[in-house]
This record gives C-alpha cells, structure tokens and sequence, in this order.
C-alpha cells in the first residue's frame, strides 16, 4: 500500500518537495500514459486542500477531450478555443486564474468552482493535454503552488510514455 507522508511543520515549498518525491516513487515503474494520468489526478487531490477537481485534458485534433480525473462529472470535449483549459492549450502557458467567474469564456463544468490553474503538457514542443486543477476558493492557488504543481507534472511526464493504445 502506498501512503503520503509530509511534515505538517514544513512550509509549502519543502511540502511540494517531499510530496513530488512521493509522486515520483509512486509513479515509478509504470509507464502507461492513462494509468499515471489517474494517479497524478488522486495524488493531487490527495495531498492539497481546498480543490473540487483534479485531471487532464487530452489534445485530440483541435480539441480537449476528457481524460482521467477525480471530482464531479466534467465536460467531455472542449475546443481550443473556449475556456482556461482551450487558453492554456492555444498559448502552451499556464492559466492560473483567481476568479473563473471573471474570465470571459469560462465553461462551467462544476458551478461550486472559484478558481483554476491549468498547466499545459508539452512533450517534445507537441500539445499532449492540460491538467487542470479547481478550487472553490477564489484566489486558491499561489505561486509556491504554481511551482509545485509545474514540478508533479515534470515528474509526470518523465515517468510516463505519452502514447497511448488499445
């Protein structure tokens, strides 16, 4: 059984330094892109407080198309050019987003969300997806978050073949 263990004593950037070696051994020896998709998604809503959902968007022609994520029933296709996430895959930067309500075009999967941070999965300067990260707390994510979630998805990615077949 894996468990997670950080020292609630830390601060926030050591925290995300202790959980991102946890990430990567529970990542470790396994390859499969969906598998560590579903993990990456648990792992985060996990370990972080204060998020109502938690997953990817995989890149399918000009479009997102639900990947594997952990909250309540999403939207299942998104075109590049709506919301944070079709932002975040147009641009390749991230979107972090303190108040989604604010934000002109933003798709709202889950009304109970406040707030987004939506980090794009480039492999090899091509588009795999998005992971996105919402909370019902505007203004939830910081910059230690932005640094600490960037590194779980370079962890994800160097851990992960990013194809994916029957």
């Amino acid at each position: 059984m894996f468990t997670i263990d950080i020292d609630p004593s830390e601060s926030l950037e050591s925290s995300y330094l202790q959980l991102n070696a946890q990430l990567a051994a529970l990542l470790s020896g396994e390859r499969d892109l969906i598998c560590n998709a579903a993990q990456l998604s648990a792992f985060v809503m996990q370990t972080l407080p204060d998020l109502n959902w938690s997953g990817f968007y995989f890149a399918r022609g000009e479009e997102l198309v639900l990947g594997p994520y952990v909250g309540h029933v999403a939207c299942t296709r998104i075109s590049f050019d709506r919301g944070v996430c079709g932002k975040a895959a147009t641009s390749l930067q991230v979107q972090r987003v303190d108040d989604v309500h604010g934000f002109e075009g933003h798709i709202a999967c889950d009304a109970a969300s406040a707030s987004e941070l939506v980090i794009p999965v480039v492999v090899n300067s091509k588009l795999i997806g998005v992971f996105d990260i919402d909370s019902p707390i505007v203004t939830r994510f910081t910059d230690v978050d932005l640094a600490g979630l960037r590194s779980f998805v370079a962890t994800f990615v160097a851990a992960t073949d990013m194809t994916w077949s029957l």
